[in-house]
């Protein structure tokens, strides 16, 4: 099951990533409403590029191990009052990911005016975001409960006397709970991945020294909170130490790929193009819509509604100014990216 949800997961990010290099790769007889006046030094912004792809991936690296070093300092365990506090900081920046960058971005490629057609009056953003949301609802319900029943089946024995009469199940609530986690680890990746790739891509094919050094810093912050909000995630899903290192490795390389790729289609970058306004807006629609519902219902509520968190008001106090000092610093580097 694991190798074929590692394999769900490339192929996800390979078809994302495909699909936008496409979409840019359009640029010759495009809108020219949204176009950018400033044509300063590309020189200038390819040093800004370089620099980017060695800093992001440690920045990612560093978000996405801090969470897993528990194994090696007791204070960074899942069952912690700490890991509990650093965990609703990270899903304050996913939350806020969600609803300040992904959401306005995917909202303003799909109403561009460079959108001629009436068919594009329809709200789609919203539309989108919620069919992403209820569908990542799907998966983890419907992979919860495959695991269960397969493993009542599994487990199912009537022996000499051991529930002979009644039937019963042998079901470990915290095999399942694990499972559950592991599938909202994977996909909280795949709603992560696909908005790094846009925003690698947008620093990548970006002409301007100015635009390139902002996203430069922002994307530094951006992927090494959204690191802690995915590593808090990986650790609590007990994974292989194989697996650990692939899911690690492809959130701190994803970024960096998307520069590489926005720079090398920088030449016929147009991001007014409609293809490409449609293909970037709807996967950051689908993105928005996948890391709101994960932020809220599997990260947050899980966390909020705890046993640990419920009995002790000073971690509850605690939580939720970790919760706004995540939403409010990711809602700042809105500015920038």
């Amino acid at each position: 099951m694991k190798t074929k949800n590692m394999k769900l997961l490339l192929f996800f990010f390979s078809i994302s990533l495909v699909l936008i290099t496409a979409a840019e790769g359009h640029g010759k007889d495009q809108c020219e409403c949204l176009h950018d006046d400033d044509h300063a030094n590309k020189s200038a912004a390819h040093k800004y590029k370089i620099a980017a792809i060695p800093s992001v991936l440690i920045a990612g690296v560093i978000g996405v191990l801090f969470p897993l070093l528990g194994k090696i300092f007791p204070s960074l365990r899942p069952e912690t009052s700490f890991f509990f506090v650093t965990k609703a900081f990270a899903a304050g920046v996913i939350l806020a990911t969600g609803f300040m960058h992904v959401l306005p971005e995917a909202y303003t490629m799909l109403n561009s005016p460079c959108l001629t057609s009436e068919a594009w009056e329809f709200p789609f953003t919203g539309f989108i975001a919620m069919i992403a949301a209820i569908l990542t609802l799907s998966v983890d319900t419907f992979a919860t409960s495959s695991f269960y029943k397969s493993h009542c089946k599994a487990s199912k024995r009537i022996a000499d006397g051991e529930s002979a009469e009644s039937g019963e199940t042998s079901v470990d609530p915290d095999k399942v709970q694990i499972l559950r986690t592991r599938v909202i680890a994977q996909v909280l990746e795949l709603g992560i991945i696909v908005h790094s790739v846009v925003i690698g891509i947008s620093l990548g094919a970006s002409q301007s020294p100015d635009a390139a050094k902002a996203l430069f810093i922002a994307l530094m912050f951006h992927q090494c909170f959204e690191g802690l909000g995915l590593g808090g995630c990986i650790a609590q899903g007990k994974f292989k130490c194989l697996s650990v290192t692939i899911m690690s490795t492809f959130f701190a390389i994803t970024t960096p790929i998307g520069i590489v790729v926005g720079m090398g289609i920088a030449n016929s970058y147009d991001e007014s193009s409609p293809t490409a306004l449609i293909v970037q807006g709807v996967l950051n629609a689908a993105s928005a819509g996948i890391l709101i519902y994960m932020s809220l219902v599997d990260l947050l509520a899980a966390d909020f509604m705890h046993p640990k968190m419920q009995s002790n008001t000073g971690l509850q106090i605690m939580a939720h100014i970790s919760l706004l000092l995540g939403v409010g610093l990711m809602s700042l580097l809105a500015k920038w990216a």
